[in-house]
C-alpha cells in the first residue's frame, strides 16, 4: 500500500554567462516561443473539437508559414503548444467543477519569459560546465554557474531544459527525474499548525514562529524605486534602467519568501511523524482588500507546498484540515466559544485559557489525528505508517487516500 521511494521532477537552476549577441539569441527564443503558444490558442477559438495532438501538428504548420518560427528547435515548438493546452485544459476544468466567477478563459501571452526545450535541441559539454543550444536561434554556448553538480545524474535523466529571464540575468533550469527518498528515525512526535498575520505561525505546543513580513520592510526601498521609474521618460535608457532596479527589489523578496518557507517547512517536517495544517482557500481571503497584502506577503500557500513535498521526501504524513471552528471551538472541552477576530485570548468555562491561536492549533491536530487515529500517533513504524506520497484531507482513511 505504500512505497519506500518518490518520483519527484527535482529542478536545478544555474546563472548562465555569454555574449551580448547571445542573450539577443535566447530573447528572440523566448519571443518565438511566445508567437507559438498565441497561434496556438487563437487555433483552438477559430476551429472546434482541437485537442492537444491538433495544436502539435499546427506547430509544424507554423514552421512552414513563418521561417523565424522554423529555426526554433521542433521540440520547443511542442512544448509551447503545450503551454497553450494547459490553459485550454484548466479552463475546461474549472467549467467541469462549477467554480464560481470567471473560469480563466485562455489569454492571449504579452510578456513571455522563458523557453522549453525537451531532450533535443541542447547539448551538455563533458565536464557539466556549459550547455550548447544546436538550434538555427545561434543561442550557442553558454557557461554554467551554480552551487548543484550535474554530474551526479545521467542525461536521460534530464528531460527539460528551460532557459528563464529574471530580472537579475537569465537563467537555466534541469529538470530531472529522480526516485528522492531519504529515510528519517521516528521522532514520535505530532504537530498542528494554525498560520497568522502577527505570528507566521502557532503550533499545538504554543510554540510561535515570527512573521519576517518581507514586503513591509522591504516597502520603503521598493515606494522609492517606483517613483524613480514614474519620473523618467517613456521609452528612455533611464526608464528601463529604473524598471530594471526596481525588478531587482522584487526579486529579492520574492527568494527571501521562498528560502524561509523551504528552511521553516523542513525543519517542522523533519522533527515531526505528523503534521496537520489548514486547508486555507487563500485566494478567497485575499479578496478582502485591508488584508490582502499581508496575506499575500505571508505566501502561506508556498509554506503548505514545501510541507507536502518535504513530507513525500522524507516519509512524513501530512494532514489538510478543514479550518472551520478551529478558532472557536474550546480544545479541551469542546464547546464553542464565540470571539472577535480582535480577541486574543481564548477563554471557556471549562477553566480552559490559552492564546487564541495556540487553542486553534490544538484544534487543528486533534482532526487530523481523528483522520490516522487507527495508526497509532507515536512510535509510529516507517514500514507501516510513513510513506505515502499525497496529503492526507481530514475525512478520509488513509487507504482511501492513497489509493485514490
Amino acid at each position: 500500500m505504500y512505497r519506500d521511494w518518490v518520483e519527484i521532477m527535482l529542478v536545478l537552476e544555474f546563472k548562465i554567462y555569454g555574449k551580448s549577441s547571445q542573450f539577443k539569441a535566447v530573447n528572440e527564443a523566448i519571443r518565438t516561443a511566445q508567437f507559438i503558444r498565441n497561434r496556438c490558442i487563437r487555433f483552438w477559438m477559430d476551429n472546434s473539437k482541437v485537442n492537444k495532438y491538433d495544436l502539435n501538428k499546427y506547430c509544424a504548420v507554423l514552421a512552414k508559414q513563418f521561417p523565424f518560427a522554423n529555426e526554433l528547435n521542433s521540440m520547443a515548438r511542442q512544448a509551447s503548444a503545450e503551454r497553450a493546452w494547459s490553459s485550454i485544459n484548466r479552463f475546461f476544468d474549472n467549467c467541469k467543477k462549477g467554480i464560481p466567477g470567471k473560469k480563466g478563459f485562455p489569454q492571449f501571452q504579452k510578456d513571455c519569459r522563458s523557453v522549453e526545450y525537451k531532450t533535443s535541441g541542447w547539448k551538455l559539454a563533458a565536464d557539466k560546465k556549459s550547455i550548447t543550444f544546436t538550434d538555427k536561434k545561434n543561442i550557442g554556448r553558454l557557461k554554467l554557474k551554480g552551487t548543484r553538480d550535474l554530474n551526479f545524474y545521467s542525461i536521460d535523466q534530464i528531460k527539460r531544459v528551460r532557459l528563464i529571464r529574471r530580472a537579475d540575468g537569465v537563467s537555466v533550469q534541469f529538470c530531472v527525474d529522480v526516485d528522492r527518498s531519504e529515510s528519517l528515525e521516528s521522532s514520535g512526535n505530532t504537530i498542528g499548525l494554525d498560520v497568522g498575520l502577527k505570528e507566521y505561525y502557532t503550533d499545538s505546543e504554543g510554540v510561535m514562529i515570527e512573521n519576517p513580513k518581507f514586503l513591509r520592510k522591504g516597502e520603503k526601498v521598493l515606494k522609492r524605486s517606483q517613483k524613480r521609474v514614474s519620473r523618467k521618460v517613456k521609452g528612455s535608457n533611464n526608464r528601463r534602467k529604473a524598471r530594471q532596479i526596481l525588478g531587482l527589489r522584487h526579486l529579492k523578496i520574492s527568494r527571501q519568501r521562498k528560502d524561509h518557507a523551504v528552511k521553516l517547512a523542513r525543519c517542522v517536517v523533519t522533527s515531526n511523524d505528523i503534521v496537520a495544517y489548514e486547508d486555507l482557500r487563500i485566494k478567497n481571503m485575499a479578496k478582502n482588500h485591508c488584508l490582502a497584502k499581508s496575506i499575500n506577503d505571508a505566501s502561506w500557500y508556498q509554506f503548505r507546498v514545501w510541507i507536502e513535498y518535504f513530507g513525500k521526501v522524507f516519509g512524513r504524513i501530512t494532514i489538510s484540515v478543514n479550518p472551520q471552528y478551529t478558532s472557536q471551538e474550546c480544545s479541551s472541552c469542546g464547546e464553542v466559544v464565540k470571539k472577535a477576530l480582535s480577541t486574543r485570548t481564548h477563554v471557556c468555562k471549562c477553566g480552559c485559557v490559552l492564546d487564541r491561536d495556540h487553542n486553534a492549533a490544538r484544534n487543528i491536530l486533534s482532526r487530523g489525528l481523528g483522520t490516522v487515529g487507527h495508526i497509532g500517533t507515536f512510535g509510529l513504524e516507517p514500514s507501516n505508517a510513513l510513506g505515502e506520497d499525497t496529503a492526507t484531507h481530514a475525512g478520509a482513511t488513509l487507504l482511501e487516500q492513497v489509493t485514490s
